[in-house]
């Protein structure tokens, strides 16, 4: 989704599409952003927690709360997408001599 500039470098994607995709689809916002090796390893604790969680807890507990450790993992990925999908944003605006 990223564009070519007149420098040819590569425009970074506008970061309410980088938030839109790392809401719906866990670890799409650091792939977007170029983070490959972070998305893997938040995924990889997200589902990590998300199954400790579910052991430490009851049957009786909600789903949310019996996943909640993969939960509060995944809203820490959406919001890391958005904040570097900002800065990249932003940067390439600076770099470009636009403010």
């Amino acid at each position: 989704m990223s564009t070519t500039v007149a420098h040819g470098e590569s425009r970074p994607p506008h970061p309410l599409f980088v938030l839109l995709a790392a809401a719906l689809l866990p670890g799409m916002g650091q792939v977007l952003n170029g983070m490959l090796t972070r998305a893997w390893v938040m995924l990889f604790f997200a589902l990590s927690l998300g199954v400790i969680t579910w052991h430490l807890t009851t049957p009786e507990h909600s789903f949310v709360g019996r996943h909640a450790g993969g939960f509060f993992v995944y809203a820490v990925m959406v919001m890391d997408a958005y904040v570097w999908a900002r800065y990249r944003h932003t940067l390439a605006r600076v770099r470009a001599g636009q403010r």
